[in-house]
């Protein structure tokens, strides 16, 4: 049995989470857990605001591919990987030699580099976010005070909301917000 190796395969763009289904049906279906471990998407958790409502999404880092651990000198694997619906073919495919159909691999320098990049995503998500102390200066940056800067009254860290005072119209005004609306003030 020869080495597991890392292969890129281009898939249709918006299809790589299909893709990736089908594969691990087929893969669990054909046995062949043990030459195809694991099938990856690289992606990122992006935090965005909409309608004054933090929306979370995944978005992936190469979209259109997807990242394969697998030994294709199996020729059941390669053949299995190349007949999926939504499959275009592999990233770098070797056309010199006998056996053209056999991709090239990724080097372990950028497969350190891509799968340290999922892993440091990862944890930033499980990370907490940025404490506020109390009377730190604030601006916000979403919902109807945006623009405005204000101090900080109250920090509710198991809700992850803050208390601002906002001078509006020459008076204060305490409003709560979440940390998704604020920045600190540089």
């Amino acid at each position: 049995m020869a080495e597991i190796q890392w292969y890129v395969i281009r898939a249709v763009s918006g299809q790589e989470k299909k893709i990736k289904s089908y594969l691990d049906n087929e893969i669990i279906r054909q046995k062949l857990d043990e030459v195809i471990p694991q099938v990856l998407i690289p992606s990122e958790k992006v935090y965005e605001m909409r309608n004054g409502k933090k929306r979370v999404r995944e978005k992936s880092f190469f979209p259109g591919y997807i990242l394969i651990s697998a030994d294709l000198t199996n020729n059941r694997a390669l053949d299995m990987i190349l007949n999926m619906p939504g499959v275009l073919g592999f990233l770098g495919n070797s056309q010199t030699g006998t056996n053209s159909k056999i991709p090239v691999p990724l080097r372990q320098a950028e497969v350190n580099r891509i799968l340290g990049r999922v892993e440091e995503e990862t944890q930033e998500a499980a990370a907490p976010t940025v404490g506020y102390l109390k009377g730190e200066s604030v601006k916000v940056i979403d919902g109807p005070f945006s623009g405005f800067i204000g101090t900080v009254e109250e920090v509710f860290d198991d809700r992850k909301k803050l208390n601002v005072v906002v001078k509006i119209f020459g008076r204060n005004t305490p409003v709560e917000l979440s940390y998704a609306q604020v920045d600190k003030e540089a």
